[in-house]
Protein backbone atom coordinates (compact mmCIF):
# COMPACT_ATOMS: atom_id res chain seq x y z
CA UNK A 1 0.00 0.00 0.00
CA UNK A 2 1.15 3.39 -0.64
CA UNK A 3 0.56 4.83 2.67
CA UNK A 4 2.90 2.06 4.03
CA UNK A 5 5.15 3.20 1.44
CA UNK A 6 5.43 6.66 2.24
CA UNK A 7 6.27 5.66 5.84
CA UNK A 8 10.10 4.65 4.92
CA UNK A 9 12.61 7.49 5.62
CA UNK A 10 14.24 9.75 3.51
CA UNK A 11 17.19 7.96 3.75
CA UNK A 12 15.73 4.66 2.71
CA UNK A 13 14.31 6.18 -0.61
CA UNK A 14 16.20 5.33 -3.00
CA UNK A 15 16.08 4.76 -6.94
CA UNK A 16 14.07 1.27 -5.74
CA UNK A 17 11.73 3.09 -3.71
CA UNK A 18 11.08 5.86 -6.30
CA UNK A 19 10.21 3.11 -8.99
CA UNK A 20 7.88 1.55 -6.14
CA UNK A 21 6.62 4.74 -5.60
CA UNK A 22 5.59 5.41 -9.09
CA UNK A 23 3.79 2.40 -9.54
CA UNK A 24 1.96 1.96 -6.11
CA UNK A 25 1.12 6.33 -6.92
CA UNK A 26 0.11 5.42 -10.67
CA UNK A 27 -3.04 3.15 -9.08
CA UNK A 28 -3.92 4.87 -5.98
CA UNK A 29 -6.23 7.75 -5.74
CA UNK A 30 -5.44 11.34 -4.45
CA UNK A 31 -7.22 14.28 -2.47
CA UNK A 32 -6.84 17.45 -4.32
CA UNK A 33 -5.81 19.99 -2.01
CA UNK A 34 -6.42 23.28 -3.84
CA UNK A 35 -8.80 23.40 -7.29
CA UNK A 36 -5.94 25.98 -8.31
CA UNK A 37 -2.06 24.83 -9.29
CA UNK A 38 0.15 26.96 -6.84
CA UNK A 39 3.36 28.37 -7.79
CA UNK A 40 6.75 26.48 -6.17
CA UNK A 41 9.47 27.57 -4.96
CA UNK A 42 10.84 26.95 -7.98
CA UNK A 43 8.28 29.57 -9.54
CA UNK A 44 6.74 26.47 -11.68
CA UNK A 45 3.23 25.82 -11.18
CA UNK A 46 2.06 22.77 -9.31
CA UNK A 47 -1.42 21.11 -8.54
CA UNK A 48 -0.98 19.96 -4.55
CA UNK A 49 -2.06 16.77 -3.76
CA UNK A 50 -2.45 14.61 -0.69
CA UNK A 51 -2.13 10.89 -0.61
CA UNK A 52 -5.42 8.82 0.96
CA UNK A 53 -5.81 7.37 4.66
CA UNK A 54 -6.18 4.11 4.36
CA UNK A 55 -9.11 3.80 6.64
CA UNK A 56 -11.02 5.78 4.18
CA UNK A 57 -11.95 8.38 6.26
CA UNK A 58 -11.52 11.34 3.56
CA UNK A 59 -13.58 13.69 2.08
CA UNK A 60 -14.60 11.39 -1.23
CA UNK A 61 -15.49 14.67 -2.93
CA UNK A 62 -11.94 16.35 -3.00
CA UNK A 63 -10.53 13.16 -4.69
CA UNK A 64 -9.98 11.93 -8.05
CA UNK A 65 -7.75 8.72 -9.44
CA UNK A 66 -4.36 9.50 -9.90
CA UNK A 67 -4.27 8.35 -13.54
CA UNK A 68 -6.90 11.21 -14.31
CA UNK A 69 -4.92 13.73 -12.29
CA UNK A 70 -2.50 13.11 -14.88
CA UNK A 71 -4.31 13.16 -18.07
CA UNK A 72 -5.71 16.83 -16.59
CA UNK A 73 -2.66 18.61 -15.99
CA UNK A 74 -0.73 17.23 -18.93
CA UNK A 75 -2.72 19.47 -21.21
CA UNK A 76 -2.06 22.00 -19.10
CA UNK A 77 1.81 23.02 -18.19
CA UNK A 78 1.51 21.67 -14.35
CA UNK A 79 3.51 19.81 -12.65
CA UNK A 80 2.23 18.11 -9.22
CA UNK A 81 3.48 18.17 -5.64
CA UNK A 82 2.44 15.07 -3.37
CA UNK A 83 1.49 15.79 0.30
CA UNK A 84 2.71 18.89 0.89
CA UNK A 85 2.45 19.01 4.15
CA UNK A 86 4.95 17.08 5.15
CA UNK A 87 7.81 18.08 6.87
CA UNK A 88 10.56 18.98 5.82
CA UNK A 89 9.95 17.97 2.19
CA UNK A 90 7.07 17.00 0.45
CA UNK A 91 7.14 13.09 0.09
CA UNK A 92 7.18 13.61 -3.72
CA UNK A 93 7.40 16.75 -6.17
CA UNK A 94 6.43 15.65 -9.83
CA UNK A 95 7.75 18.14 -12.41
CA UNK A 96 5.59 18.44 -16.10
CA UNK A 97 7.85 16.84 -17.62
CA UNK A 98 7.59 13.54 -15.69
CA UNK A 99 3.65 13.56 -15.78
CA UNK A 100 3.21 14.21 -19.64
CA UNK A 101 6.01 11.05 -20.23
CA UNK A 102 4.13 8.92 -17.97
CA UNK A 103 0.67 9.79 -19.74
CA UNK A 104 2.36 8.65 -23.17
CA UNK A 105 5.24 5.86 -21.90
CA UNK A 106 3.82 5.04 -18.71
CA UNK A 107 7.37 6.02 -17.16
CA UNK A 108 7.78 9.37 -14.89
CA UNK A 109 11.44 8.70 -15.08
CA UNK A 110 13.27 5.93 -17.79
CA UNK A 111 17.03 5.19 -15.31
CA UNK A 112 19.61 5.35 -17.97
CA UNK A 113 22.96 4.89 -16.40
CA UNK A 114 25.17 5.65 -19.74
CA UNK A 115 23.45 8.68 -20.10
CA UNK A 116 25.69 11.60 -18.87
CA UNK A 117 23.70 14.58 -19.09
CA UNK A 118 26.10 16.87 -18.03
CA UNK A 119 28.01 16.17 -21.56
CA UNK A 120 28.02 19.14 -23.94
CA UNK A 121 26.63 18.42 -27.45
CA UNK A 122 29.75 18.61 -29.44
CA UNK A 123 29.70 17.88 -33.89
CA UNK A 124 33.19 18.10 -34.46
CA UNK A 125 32.09 16.81 -37.99
CA UNK A 126 28.34 17.52 -38.82
CA UNK A 127 28.44 15.60 -41.78
CA UNK A 128 28.09 12.37 -39.48
CA UNK A 129 25.95 13.45 -37.47
CA UNK A 130 22.04 12.28 -37.67
CA UNK A 131 19.51 15.41 -37.94
CA UNK A 132 15.38 15.08 -37.93
CA UNK A 133 12.58 17.22 -36.32
CA UNK A 134 10.94 15.66 -32.88
CA UNK A 135 8.54 12.62 -33.66
CA UNK A 136 4.99 13.15 -32.10
CA UNK A 137 5.91 10.72 -29.75
CA UNK A 138 8.66 11.97 -28.60
CA UNK A 139 7.18 15.50 -28.28
CA UNK A 140 3.45 15.71 -28.40
CA UNK A 141 1.65 18.02 -30.14
CA UNK A 142 -0.10 19.40 -26.49
CA UNK A 143 3.59 19.77 -24.92
CA UNK A 144 4.30 21.53 -28.09
CA UNK A 145 1.81 23.86 -27.37
CA UNK A 146 2.36 24.40 -23.81
CA UNK A 147 6.17 24.95 -24.42
CA UNK A 148 5.09 27.62 -27.48
CA UNK A 149 3.27 29.21 -24.46
CA UNK A 150 6.18 29.15 -21.96
CA UNK A 151 8.46 31.02 -24.91
CA UNK A 152 5.87 33.27 -25.95
CA UNK A 153 5.99 34.76 -21.87
CA UNK A 154 9.33 35.23 -22.65
CA UNK A 155 8.51 37.16 -25.63
CA UNK A 156 9.84 34.41 -27.69
CA UNK A 157 7.59 33.94 -30.44
CA UNK A 158 8.91 31.39 -33.16
CA UNK A 159 11.25 28.83 -31.13
CA UNK A 160 13.03 26.08 -33.20
CA UNK A 161 14.20 22.58 -32.55
CA UNK A 162 16.22 19.73 -34.14
CA UNK A 163 17.26 16.44 -32.89
CA UNK A 164 20.69 16.01 -33.80
CA UNK A 165 22.61 12.32 -32.78
CA UNK A 166 26.60 13.22 -33.11
CA UNK A 167 27.55 9.05 -32.35
CA UNK A 168 23.86 7.64 -34.04
CA UNK A 169 22.65 6.22 -30.59
CA UNK A 170 22.02 8.99 -28.42
CA UNK A 171 19.80 11.89 -29.32
CA UNK A 172 19.95 15.29 -28.37
CA UNK A 173 16.75 17.76 -28.21
CA UNK A 174 18.35 21.28 -29.63
CA UNK A 175 16.82 24.56 -29.55
CA UNK A 176 18.08 27.30 -31.90
CA UNK A 177 19.98 30.13 -30.40
CA UNK A 178 18.64 32.22 -33.19
CA UNK A 179 15.65 31.39 -32.15
CA UNK A 180 15.89 32.37 -28.99
CA UNK A 181 17.47 36.08 -29.45
CA UNK A 182 21.01 34.44 -29.57
CA UNK A 183 21.44 34.55 -25.23
CA UNK A 184 24.61 35.05 -23.75
CA UNK A 185 26.73 32.35 -22.65
CA UNK A 186 26.13 32.75 -18.85
CA UNK A 187 22.05 32.89 -19.37
CA UNK A 188 22.78 29.11 -21.16
CA UNK A 189 22.53 26.87 -17.99
CA UNK A 190 19.18 28.60 -16.78
CA UNK A 191 17.68 28.07 -19.81
CA UNK A 192 18.28 24.61 -19.92
CA UNK A 193 17.36 24.08 -16.24
CA UNK A 194 13.99 26.05 -17.12
CA UNK A 195 13.03 24.01 -20.19
CA UNK A 196 14.41 20.30 -18.16
CA UNK A 197 11.48 21.33 -16.03
CA UNK A 198 8.78 20.97 -19.23
CA UNK A 199 10.65 17.65 -20.57
CA UNK A 200 11.02 14.19 -19.24
CA UNK A 201 13.90 13.85 -17.01
CA UNK A 202 15.58 11.52 -19.19
CA UNK A 203 16.32 13.92 -22.06
CA UNK A 204 19.42 15.57 -23.11
CA UNK A 205 19.26 19.04 -24.10
CA UNK A 206 21.18 21.47 -25.76
CA UNK A 207 21.55 25.09 -27.26
CA UNK A 208 23.07 25.48 -30.51
CA UNK A 209 23.63 27.49 -33.52
CA UNK A 210 21.73 26.78 -36.74
CA UNK A 211 25.01 27.82 -38.55
CA UNK A 212 25.65 25.34 -40.85
CA UNK A 213 23.03 23.14 -39.97
CA UNK A 214 19.83 21.56 -41.46
CA UNK A 215 17.24 23.48 -41.27
CA UNK A 216 15.72 23.66 -37.67
CA UNK A 217 11.67 23.25 -37.02
CA UNK A 218 9.47 25.37 -35.64
CA UNK A 219 7.85 24.21 -32.44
Amino acid sequence: MLDSHLKIKDEGRNQAWDEEFFKLLSETSLKILTQDPQQGPDGWPYLMTETLNSDGSDDQEATDTAQKIFHWLATRGIGMVVNPKRLPYPDFVLSYGMIWSFRETGFFIKYQSDLDQSKKLTLEDPSKAIFGEPTPEFLPLYVRKVLKDFFRDQSVFDAKVLMISADKQNYDLCFSLESLGNPKAEEHDGILEALAWFLPPHYSLALISEKNLPPFKSL
